[in-house]
């Protein structure tokens, strides 16, 4: 078995000016689909992130902080899960929440590294 991310990009909800009951019932399928992964027994972890970012470019450092309006989509969270290959992980992928909202799942092996 592997470990993989799944790597989460879209619209920030706040943009998308969802309601407060399309926001509480998008989060019940977010909870959902991690319990699945979890009772499934192959969930590593995962994390939202907020929409705030800072990047920091270039030889000079250059820094630059955004926010979700001024960039087209932000990575808004991932999961690590543990499988035997990529099709494996594209099925767990066929729940992801926010496909309806034009959300993307990549999915990316996590490198090991001999020691």
């Amino acid at each position: 078995m592997k470990n993989f991310m799944m790597i989460f990009t879209g619209a920030d909800y706040a943009a998308l000016g969802l309601s407060p009951d399309e926001l509480q019932s998008r989060m019940g399928k977010w909870f959902a689909w991690g319990q699945k992964m979890e009772q499934a027994g192959i969930l590593r972890g995962g994390e939202a992130l907020t929409p705030q970012m800072r990047r920091i470019t270039g030889e000079h450092r250059t820094v630059t902080d955004l926010t979700s309006a001024e960039v087209k989509e932000i990575v808004g969270g991932y999961y690590t899960v543990e499988a035997k290959d990529f099709d494996a992980v594209q099925e767990i992928a066929q729940d992801f929440p926010d496909y309806d909202l034009g959300g993307t799942v990549e999915i990316r092996e996590v490198m090991v590294f001999d020691r």
